[in-house]
């Protein structure tokens, strides 16, 4: 049996290393739920036993700072708050005094000092005494004002923090899955610790004020009055174009029915909030209370007391990803938790499943992280009868599991692993391939993970797979029934569309209709096209031929094919053959539509009629299409300039008959 020393030094360790992986790493190496299990009983521990080791987390904040940029150390160390999950502990916290209720922000601490209303300086809480100066990327902070009205000192702090919409919108940006953003807090920090500001400016970070350090006047005149109150202080703020932490009044009577408030609001909550902070009105009074060595004591930080519900695990769903990373996923017999039914979690690695012991039948608590995402809390039963695959789930090609800094991932060895496959599957669905909609990368991940799509003729066989579709996450009955409804719609397909869908390399839509127009829209004959038959064709050169025949020729390209034949029928093209009345005349296509729902529709036409279509006005440009003629764009003061003729739609129409 360990001493108590040994397990504060085993703590230390864990919590130092789980706190490391977040901040500075954006990893997570253990839940949330576990950590605050963990520094509950570190905190007991150091109680008991008097004792606090020097490194202990209790008595260090923030984040070491490890970038290149300016330090500075704080004129007075920033400290954290205690904190507590009971509504009774903040009820006899406040008594009976009157206090400010607001979120906990999940983002970056910043200290912004003004002075003769400019903003001189902004730095990061650091690790509590020395933080890093980034006043110029604060600059580009999408709300913060440059200026103000006071012009004396002013200190203030707030949180630094990027939406959820932003988030969810960076994210969408980024294709490769592994390299997604874990979460709003990470990006922040990311966005905001680093040396070119325009990156900040891209990444919509915002700044929430909460809580003014000192003002300073420059003159007896400008003497401000905030009445002894903190209320007064935040108001002041918000008239100096400063935007604030959501707050409430609260006292005794009212504040378990605003902290019912709140929890309800976390779901319409936009900005990344861990919590809640109550805090003293009364500022004299706070500040004579003083402080702790770690802890102020005229604020404390309310944690949601997580939803726990006990269920039975069912299953280890392994989901694979283009990386080759193999994450556990826990499903598990449905439970309401904060107003939804979940039924999954991620286990996230090796490491983690294998501390919950997690076995087949065990019977789990589950909870949402900040009331948002599922996560397991405990295993009551422990089994551990989880087997690690040795093959892949959907590949069937061996695993092996690596060690990752501090952390046991699983990975699949194949390097042809369909899962890792699938921007092949997301371009075989895009727009100009086989224009199925309904079907992101997401969900092409995770119908690959279930094995419900392993070659592109699958995807026309999903209805078999009803019932569990629209049990997955965000997929439901609608969006099965227009999916499939896509699918129909795609059976039907051009001869291009469907070369393109394959993703030969180097071949774009346009080759693909070259090649296509060349052999007549004859499959056959595309399928069968020699190396000297493509490079006969104009703008088809030596290196895309070869590309093509290579392709063309592999045995599980050509099965590939043949199973995509049997599922689709191939539109034929009124392709003009010999001299077409558009044969060799280049077009450039500009301002709005009115004939052609879309300018592809009109390209389509031109291109079946032996002309081309370009993006730039040039002296080799035939017409510049703008149904508006006298329009001052560029392209027709271009077009005017060279003597290129500018016609409308209708003039081409007219062309073409």
């Amino acid at each position: 049996m360990i001493t108590e020393m040994e397990r504060m030094k085993q703590l230390v360790d864990l919590l130092n290393d789980a706190g490391r992986a977040y901040y500075q790493e954006a990893r997570e190496i253990m839940s949330n739920f576990e950590y605050d299990a963990l520094y509950d009983e570190l905190t007991e521990l150091e109680k008991e036993t008097g004792m606090t080791l020097s490194n202990s987390p209790t008595i260090h904040v923030g984040y070491e700072v490890v970038s290149e940029l300016p330090k500075e150390t704080h004129s007075t160390t920033m400290l954290s708050l205690d904190k507590t999950k009971e509504r009774d502990v903040l009820k006899s916290w406040l008594g009976d005094q009157k206090g400010l209720l607001s979120w906990k922000l999940d983002g970056l601490t910043i200290v912004l000092t003004y002075r003769n209303g400019i903003l001189e300086k902004a730095v990061t809480r650091g690790n509590g005494n020395v933080g890093e100066v980034i006043t110029n990327n604060a600059k580009t902070f999408k709300n913060l004002p440059l200026t103000i009205s006071f012009k004396g000192e002013l200190i203030l702090r707030g949180e630094a923090v990027i939406k959820y919409s932003d988030f969810d919108k960076i994210n969408k940006q980024i294709q490769e899955v592994e390299a997604k953003y874990k979460n709003p807090r990470n990006l922040c920090s990311g966005s905001v610790r680093q040396l070119n500001n325009e990156i900040t400016a891209k990444r919509n970070v915002n700044f929430m004020a909460f809580s003014l350090v000192s003002c300073q006047e420059q003159e007896k005149s400008e003497k401000i009055d905030f009445k002894n109150s903190r209320e007064q202080q935040f108001k002041w703020l918000q008239q100096q174009g400063f935007e604030i932490v959501e707050y409430k009044v609260v006292n005794y009577e009212n504040i378990e029915e605003t902290i019912e408030w709140f929890s309800k609001e976390v779901e319409r909550n936009d900005l990344p909030s861990d919590g809640l902070v109550l805090l003293y009105d009364d500022i004299v009074y706070g500040k004579s209370l003083g402080s702790t060595s770690k802890f102020p004591k005229d604020s404390i930080a309310f944690k949601w007391k997580d939803e726990k519900k006990e269920t039975v695990l069912r299953e280890i769903e392994w989901s694979a990803s283009r990386t080759g990373l193999i994450n556990p996923v826990a499903i598990f017999e449905p439970v309401e938790l904060e107003g939804t039914t979940v039924s999954r979690a991620s286990v996230h690695n090796l490491s983690i499943m294998e501390q919950l012991e997690l076995g087949i039948g065990d019977i789990i608590e589950v909870y949402k992280a900040n009331m948002i995402i599922p996560q397991i809390a405990e295993n009551q039963t422990r089994s551990g009868k989880i087997k690690i695959p040795k093959v892949c789930p959907v590949c069937g090609e061996n695993t092996t599991i690596k060690q990752e800094t501090d952390v046991k991932v699983l990975y699949c060895e194949n390097p042809n692993c369909l899962a890792k496959k699938i921007k092949s599957f997301t371009h075989f669905v895009s727009r100009n391939a086989m224009n199925i909609d309904g079907l992101s990368e997401a969900t092409i991940e995770k119908l690959i993970a279930k094995g419900f799509i392993k070659e592109y003729a699958d995807i026309f066989h999903l209805e078999q797979y009803k019932d569990e579709m629209t049990n997955i996450e965000g997929f439901g009955e609608k969006s099965f029934k227009n999916l499939i409804q896509s699918i129909e719609t795609a059976k039907q397909v051009s001869l291009p569309k469907f070369i393109y869908s394959l993703g030969i390399p180097n071949i774009g839509l346009a080759n693909a209709k070259l090649i296509c127009k060349a052999f007549d829209n004859d499959i056959d004959k595309v399928l069968e096209a020699t190396e000297e038959e493509l490079v006969e064709i104009e703008g088809i050169g030596t290196i895309i031929a070869t590309t093509i025949t290579e392709f063309l020729q592999k045995d599980e390209n050509k099965l590939i094919i043949q199973d995509l034949l049997k599922e689709v029928n191939l539109e034929t093209e009124d392709i003009v053959k010999g001299y077409s009345k558009l044969k060799d005349m280049i077009f450039v296509i500009t301002g709005t539509l009115e004939q052609f729902s879309n300018r592809n529709e009109l390209k389509e036409i031109i291109e079946q009629q032996g002309g081309k279509v370009t993006g730039s006005v040039t002296k080799k440009t035939t017409y510049l299409i703008n149904n508006d003629k006298t329009s001052g764009s560029s392209k027709n003061k271009k077009a005017k300039e060279l003597g290129i003729e500018i016609i409308s739609e209708e003039d081409l129409i007219r062309m073409i008959g």
